[in-house]
């Protein structure tokens, strides 16, 4: 049987009516073949050969038939109300008519007039004075302060909701006379000096890249950017998501009242990572912005993977970060509903249990080479197929002996769509609901129904899921149940790290690294252990965006958003990883003067780094060596080298004899770190064990290693140091300053638990934090005595 051909453009129109005709012509629409049919259907049946249309009025016909080719449930009447508004010119652009028909997705006639002209901006008017006041409230909130922010004021501004159907070109001028009435004409761009450039030596030492101190007040407006602006600002209202019936629009906003549900979903089968902080950040954000309410619901449908340990570690994590969960729930806490949905499904022959291997499911899926057949048991009778399932679920079956499929669209170019398993057999104890089930729901039936039952508003996930959309607004539609609104975002990636639960199990179990928390992995408690704040990550996330398209993030980056977070909030000691004994002749044993704003003594005695000093001196050597003069760091007064001592046993230098020189003195080539011997004060404190880290694997793909991620694992990827000291000075007076002076946001309990909020900056040489293996005097100990070193293990 051969299909209809659909008319040509030049045989929508009589030929008498050629005005028409050459209004249509060129248009999408006749390009587009549905677009072309229905466009056809709207100039016949509402007769506008005859109407008069203008050349705007047609475009807008045309853009109409378009959007109608789209939208589903749009019926007849609903048409007429579209275009007999078009006709009358209460739609002038084509905004205004896509908004039209989004908006009978979820209504239909009669509607209240006024809601609809408000939702599609009708008789929308606004005076100059009024923008103007909008401006000057959009600037005071977000403190726009000079020229340099007119870009981003004319972007929000465009994005207040009172302003959306605003014409875009008023708003500009309205925001640049406002500018110029708040700072004076705008300046010419003055020319940009020209940039040192710098070695490739520099280029490669992330650790001298620049770093700008943390700003709690501009992360808080960019966070508020965020979820206004960009993929998030564009999400739809609750309540317009489209609807099978109008009466589960009413009943899920009369749940919800009006408001924002979102919900964070993880499966408890291992340890959250980098990744998913993106995730909560969205999930919990979007509703927290919005006042809503967001869910913490475990997808704990597959008993064979979940541990209680997972779980107990998800929950840490949310709220490690700050977010507090509306309400915590289970996927297993409607196995009951689910199930009675099943039956449901099989009922409407929608549903069929079937026994084929799974080598047969994935031959009559075709294995991805081939188009799709329907299994053998797709045609059994809907009472057999309800025997059948019952069967499954009272332990008559053993694993992989049935499954219970949904009956989908076998056509379809989408596999989602060919014919997902709904139930399967496993012969395993759920940790909720012990022994009382033989079968359990897959996460393709689970989720969306799991997302009905909870009136979620806004489904947000990452764009893996784009093609699993289709068969969840299938489901949810196929038992007339509310439909909630999928949405898919990018992903977040570190690159040169590796976050399969099943290669991380790999890195453990083979002792590569010391378990799922070593600092080396990017999950979320090795990020924690390491001493990486929880705002740090936060605050790298919201940096990032949030679009369709994937963060694929160099680690260096990560680092460097971590460190901009650090240099504001933690104390800058002194530290020498390998102490070399230093003792300055020239001062008496009581010398201890107060250096610089932070409080440093300087005593007879210090202790430097071993790699500083050298027996032998040359040209292109600029640190200590036997009469060699050199800085040290923050200190007003050079030393020179006078003599050393040996070890006679080792040969190796125990101590180096120096002599302070004046003030004065030529200033010296270069400066070394140092570290002063001062009982009273408790310094220095000398550490047992310094760990330092670096990447884990040497590339930036691990992944494309041969034969596996194993062969680009960096054997040195650790490097442990003993007897580091560090100067203790005013450290704990001083971070409170600091905190103090940041304003950052309450810190609360759940994120001052562990030993990794210790966190210091040892100067010149990195970030540290207290391990969780440590133990320290101060805090492991009843009491110190007053003086004493303090040492770290």
């Amino acid at each position: 049987m051969q299909r209809p051909s659909l008319p040509s453009p030049n045989d929508i129109c009589i030929p008498e009516n050629a005005k028409v005709v050459v209004l249509f012509q060129g248009d999408g629409a006749t390009k587009n073949a549905k677009g072309a049919a229905i466009l056809r259907d709207l100039i016949l049946s509402y007769n506008l050969v005859s109407a008069g249309l203008t050349e705007k009025q047609a475009v807008l016909v045309s853009s109409l038939s378009l959007q109608l080719g789209k939208a589903q449930n749009i019926g007849g009447e609903e048409r007429a109300y579209i275009v007999n508004a078009i006709l009358e010119e209460k739609l002038k652009s084509v905004d205004q008519v896509n908004v039209a028909v989004k908006y009978f997705e979820t209504h239909t006639v009669p509607v209240d007039e006024n809601d609809f002209n408000t939702t599609c901006g009708v008789g929308f008017a606004i005076t100059a004075v009024q923008l103007e006041d909008h401006v000057k409230r959009y600037m005071d909130a977000n403190n726009a302060s000079n020229w340099s922010h007119l870009g981003a004021v004319i972007g929000g501004v465009k994005n207040v909701p009172a302003l959306r159907w605003a014409n875009p070109l008023d708003i500009k001028n309205a925001v640049e006379r406002v500018f110029t009435e708040k700072f004076g004409p705008k300046e010419g761009a003055k020319p940009k000096p020209k940039k040192e450039t710098a070695s490739a030596a520099d280029a490669s030492n992330t650790s001298k890249l620049p770093v700008s101190e943390y700003d709690p007040a501009q992360s808080a407006k960019a966070r508020r950017t965020i979820f206004e602006e960009g993929f998030l600002g564009s999400l739809h209202k609750p309540g317009d998501n489209p609807q099978i019936h109008p009466h589960l629009r009413e009943r899920h906003l009369a749940a919800t009242g009006g408001q924002v549900y979102t919900r964070f979903p993880p499966e408890p089968n291992g340890y959250l990572h980098i990744g998913h902080c993106k995730a909560i950040f969205v999930n919990f954000g979007y509703a927290a912005h919005h006042g809503g309410n967001c869910y913490l619901r475990f997808d704990d449908t597959n008993p064979e993977k979940e541990e209680g340990r997972y779980f107990d570690s998800i929950i840490e994590v949310i709220y490690w970060l700050g977010f507090e969960p509306w309400k915590i729930t289970y996927s297993s806490d409607y196995f009951d509903d689910l199930y009675t949905l099943a039956e449901d499904l099989i009922r409407r022959d929608k549903a069929y249990v079937c026994h084929c291997s799974q080598e047969q499911i994935k031959a009559d899926r075709g294995e991805k080479v081939s188009s799709p057949k329907a299994c053998l048991h797709r045609s059994r009778p809907v009472e057999e197929s309800l025997t059948e399932f019952r069967r499954m679920r009272d332990g008559h079956y053993r694993p992989k002996e049935a499954f219970l499929r949904m009956k989908q669209d076998l056509s379809d170019g989408n596999p989602q769509m060919w014919d997902l398993p709904a139930y399967r057999v496993l012969d395993a104890t759920h940790h909720r609901t012990g022994s009382k089930w033989k079968i359990y729901p897959t996460y393709d039936f689970t989720h969306c129904l799991v997302d009905s039952f909870e009136n979620i508003s806004h489904s947000l996930c990452t764009v893996e899921f784009i093609a699993s959309r289709q068969s969840y607004e299938w489901l949810c539609d196929a038992l007339e149940v509310y439909k909630p609104k999928q949405s898919e975002y990018g992903r977040l990636n570190i690159q040169g790290t590796i976050n399969s639960k099943r290669k991380l199990l790999q890195l453990v179990e083979e002792k590569y690294v010391s378990g799922w928390d070593d600092p080396r992995l990017y999950t979320v408690i090795a990020l924690r252990r390491r001493g990486v704040p929880p705002e740090a990550i936060l605050n790298f996330v919201s940096s990032l965006g949030v679009s369709t398209a994937a963060s694929n993030i160099q680690i260096v980056r990560f680092e460097q958003s971590v460190r901009q977070y650090l240099e504001g909030s933690v104390p800058r000691l002194l530290m020498v990883l390998r102490p070399l004994k230093v003792t300055i002749e020239n001062l008496p044993e009581d010398y201890f003067p107060e250096l610089g704003t932070s409080v440093v003594p300087l005593t007879r005695t210090i202790y430097i780094d071993a790699d500083d000093f050298r027996l032998e001196d040359s040209k292109d050597y600029f640190r200590l060596a036997p009469g060699k003069t050199v800085g040290l760091f923050q200190a007003p007064h050079p030393i020179t080298c006078t003599s050393y001592v040996k070890d006679a046993s080792t040969g190796q230098v125990t101590e180096v004899i120096c002599r302070l020189e004046d003030r004065d003195a030529r200033k010296p080539k270069a400066f070394i770190q140092w570290v002063a011997e001062h009982a009273p004060s408790g310094s220095p404190v000398r550490v047992d064990e310094t760990r330092l880290f670096y990447p884990l694997f040497k590339s930036d793909n691990p992944l494309a290693a041969v034969p596996d991620f194993r062969a680009d694992i960096n054997s040195k990827s650790m490097e442990v140091i003993r007897g580091a000291m560090v100067e203790i000075g005013k450290a704990l007076e001083e971070s409170r300053s600091r905190i103090e002076k940041m304003q950052s946001p309450t810190v609360t309990s759940e994120r001052l638990v562990g030993k990794e909020c210790i966190r210091f900056q040892g100067l010149r040489v990195a970030y540290f934090a207290l391990d969780k293996d440590a133990r320290v005097g101060m805090l492991d100990q009843p009491s110190t005595a007053a003086g004493a070193t303090q040492e770290i293990t």
